[in-house]
């Protein structure tokens, strides 16, 4: 853990205020939820809660099962970064942050596909090779929990799109129906 430099009071209710470097660093938004822990030295923690953390085996397991039926590579994101990948390498994608404008179709909340060649996204910075077909975001409770992407390669024919958005879309809605159960 490393140390800011910043101090703040607990007021009478019991607030802290995060500083706002912080929270654009980390990611933080307004009505983000946040766990709490505290460890024997006497440390208070505050860790981004991801609901969609909570089902990281079973998103890997439906991105696998997708990937293997459809030959799709997929992608399964909560709100900071990629939590589950089937199709691609792994150490490209899993526990990296995405592009802000897989963030902006997120924050747009309906389905993106892909539909001009030379408008191609990349899913997460840096990562090269392929692009984003079709994306839709996981919404529980009216909440955004994160999204499902497929993905398309570079050099190759993506997927019939109809097809590839309506197996996204369920994916979507299956994960946001888990979260909500």
């Amino acid at each position: 853990m490393k140390a800011t430099g910043i101090v703040r009071r607990i007021d009478d209710l019991g607030r802290v205020v995060i500083p706002k470097e912080i929270r654009r660093t980390m990611r933080i938004r307004e009505g983000d939820p946040l766990e709490i822990y505290t460890d024997r030295e006497g440390e208070v923690i505050f860790k981004k809660y991801s609901p969609i953390g909570e089902l990281a085996s079973f998103a890997a397991q439906y991105a696998e099962t997708l990937h293997k039926t459809c030959s799709m590579s997929v992608l399964i994101c909560d709100r900071d970064a990629v939590i589950a990948c089937a199709g691609v390498p792994r150490k490209e994608y899993v526990d990296r942050p995405f592009s802000d404008a897989l963030e902006r179709i997120m924050e747009g909340r309906s389905l993106y596909v892909c539909r001009d060649e030379g408008a191609r996204i990349a899913a997460v910075e840096d990562a090269e090779g392929h692009y984003i077909s079709c994306a839709m975001p996981i919404l529980a409770e009216g909440d955004l929990i994160g999204c499902v992407v497929s993905l398309a390669p570079t050099d190759g024919s993506a997927m019939e799109s109809e097809l590839e958005s309506k197996l996204v879309s369920t994916a979507a809605g299956f994960l946001g129906r888990q979260l909500e159960a």
